[in-house]
C-alpha cells in the first residue's frame, strides 16, 4: 500500500489526501459559472427552502419521557432570550447561570479571546461563581482528534461529550446550588458543531447510548442512572448575539462608527447542523448567520459584506495538516486579500478559534510570498472589550497575534503606546506577585458528587 503522505516523484509538494484528489482543470469560464451556482444558492438561503430537517429535541423529549436520559434545561432560572433558527425554530439562548466550556487552542493561541469574554461579563455585573462558573473541570471535546488524524471514534466523542455536560448539570452543587443551575456555554465553533452531531447520533442510535452508557457508569458520571443531554447547544457568539444591545448600552465608552468591519462566520457554526444557527432579519435582511455580525452592528460599526463571506478560512481539519500550503494560500487569496482589497475593512472579526487562527497567523508567511496584504483578526467579543475600554494588552492580549492591530486600535482613539507602557509596568508588578485575577481561581473546584 502506498503512503498517502509521500512526496510526489515530480517534486511539485506534499499531495496528502491520495490520488482521488485531482486538478479539475476547469477553464476560466467553467471556473466562473461553477462560482456563480455557489452563490447563487447561498446568498439567497435557498437552503431553507428544501425539505426541512426533523427538530432533534423532539426525540430529547421522548427519550426522557421513556426514562432513558435526564435533559438538561434551559429554565426560567437562565433568564434566556429567545432567537429563530435557519428553519425558523425557536432556540432559548441562556443569558446567565453560565458555565464555560473553554477551547483548547483558544486558550492556546488567542488567550485575549476568553479574558474578554469573562471581562465583559464581570462589567455587566455578573458574579462569579453564581453568575457563571469558569472551572477547571473539563476536557477537550477531542473533535480535533477525531477529524484532523482520525484518532478516537464516535463512541469516544460521544462518551467525552456527556462526561463534560454531567459535570456542567452537577457542577453547582459544590457551591450549594441544585443540579443544573450552571448551562454550558460552549466557546469553540469546533466543539459547537461537533457536539450537535453526536447529539444528534446519540438521539437516534440506542445502541450507542447503551455502548456509552457503560463508559459513563465507569466514570460515575450518570445522574440516576440515566445519561444527561442538554436542551439545547450554545455558542458564547449566540450569547453575545442576545446581550449585544446591553453591550452596546450599557459598556460602550469608544465610538467605533468610522471602523470598517468585515465578519467570517466559522463554517463550523453555520454549516455543521445548519438548521440550529441564528438567523435575523435585520441582520443583513437574514441572508447570513446573525452572529458576530450582529455586535458589530449594535455597537456602530460599518458592516461591509464580500464576495467571499461563505468560503471556509482555509482551516477544515485534516488539510491543515496534510496539506498547509493549500491553507495558507487559500486564506490569503480567498479571505484576507479580498477583505483588505474588496472591503477596504480595518478589522476581520471571526467567532471560532480555528478560524481566527489560520487567519491571523498565516499573513506573516503570505509576505514571504509577496503577498503583503494585512489585516488585523480577532473575535467579535475582542473587538466588543476594545470597543467597551478593555486594556488591549491585560484583557484582550492583542500582544499575542501576528496580524498587525496597532492601527487599528489607534484608529480607534486607543493609544497604543501608552497602553503598551502601562502593560509593561504591570508585568513588573507581576513579577514582584501583585497579580490581577478576573476570575478567583479558588472557584474552580473538582467534580461535584
Amino acid at each position: 500500500m502506498s503512503n498517502p503522505f509521500s512526496l510526489p516523484s515530480d517534486g511539485s509538494g506534499i499531495a496528502g489526501h491520495g490520488s482521488f484528489f485531482q486538478p479539475t482543470n476547469l477553464s476560466k469560464e467553467e471556473a466562473e459559472k461553477a462560482t456563480e451556482w455557489v452563490r447563487k444558492h447561498v446568498d439567497r438561503r435557498t437552503i431553507d427552502l428544501g425539505e426541512r430537517m426533523e427538530d432533534v429535541r423532539e426525540h430529547l423529549w421522548e427519550l426522557e419521557k421513556d426514562g432513558e436520559i435526564i435533559v438538561h434545561r434551559v429554565t426560567d432560572a437562565h433568564r434566556p432570550v429567545e432567537v429563530q433558527t435557519l428553519f425558523g425554530w425557536t432556540k432559548k439562548i441562556p443569558t446567565v447561570q453560565l458555565w464555560h466550556h473553554k477551547s483548547c487552542g483558544q486558550c492556546g493561541n488567542i488567550p485575549g479571546y476568553p479574558t474578554s469574554l469573562l471581562w465583559t461579563m464581570n462589567r455587566l455585573g455578573f458574579v462569579p461563581g453564581r453568575d457563571y462558573l469558569d472551572e477547571t473541570d473539563q476536557t477537550s471535546c477531542t473533535a480535533w482528534n477525531y477529524h484532523g488524524s482520525g484518532i478516537g471514534n464516535v463512541e469516544s466523542l460521544a462518551a467525552v461529550f456527556l462526561r463534560n455536560f454531567h459535570q456542567a448539570y452537577v457542577s453547582g452543587k459544590q457551591h450549594g446550588y441544585g443540579a443544573g443551575h450552571f448551562y454550558p456555554l460552549v466557546h469553540c465553533g469546533t466543539s459547537f458543531g461537533n457536539y450537535k452531531e453526536i447529539r444528534k447520533y446519540l438521539l437516534e442510535s440506542a445502541e450507542l447510548r447503551e455502548r456509552v452508557k457503560k463508559i459513563l457508569a465507569k466514570l460515575g458520571r450518570l445522574v440516576d442512572g440515566k445519561l444527561v443531554i442538554p436542551e439545547e447547544i450554545v455558542h458564547y457568539s449566540e450569547w453575545v448575539h442576545v446581550m449585544r444591545n446591553r453591550i452596546a448600552s450599557e459598556l460602550q465608552k469608544i465610538d467605533v462608527s468610522h471602523i470598517r468591519v468585515v465578519m467570517h462566520a466559522a463554517c463550523h457554526y453555520y454549516k455543521m447542523v445548519h438548521e440550529d444557527a441564528i438567523y435575523d432579519p435585520t441582520v443583513l435582511g437574514g441572508n447570513r448567520t446573525a452572529v458576530g455580525t450582529s455586535i458589530a452592528q449594535a455597537l456602530g460599526a460599518q458592516v461591509i459584506d464580500y464576495s467571499t463571506w461563505y468560503d471556509c478560512c482555509g482551516f477544515g481539519f485534516r488539510h491543515i495538516i496534510s496539506e498547509r500550503e493549500f491553507t495558507r494560500s487559500f486564506t490569503m487569496d480567498r479571505k484576507i486579500r479580498v477583505a483588505v482589497e474588496e472591503a477596504k475593512a480595518d478589522v476581520m472579526i471571526g467567532n471560532d478559534t480555528g478560524c481566527i487562527t489560520t487567519m491571523d497567523k498565516n499573513q506573516w508567511i503570505g509576505r514571504a510570498h509577496g503577498q503583503n496584504f494585512q489585516i488585523p483578526v480577532m473575535a467579535d467579543i475582542q473587538f466588543a472589550a476594545l470597543a467597551c475600554g478593555a486594556d488591549p494588552f491585560k484583557i484582550v492580549q492583542l500582544q499575542w497575534h501576528a496580524s498587525p492591530c496597532e492601527e487599528l486600535v489607534e484608529k480607534m482613539g486607543i493609544s497604543w503606546t501608552e497602553a503598551k507602557k502601562n502593560f509593561e509596568a504591570y508585568l513588573q508588578e507581576v513579577k514582584a506577585g501583585r497579580i490581577e485575577h478576573l476570575y478567583d481561581p479558588k472557584l474552580a473546584g473538582s467534580m461535584a458528587a
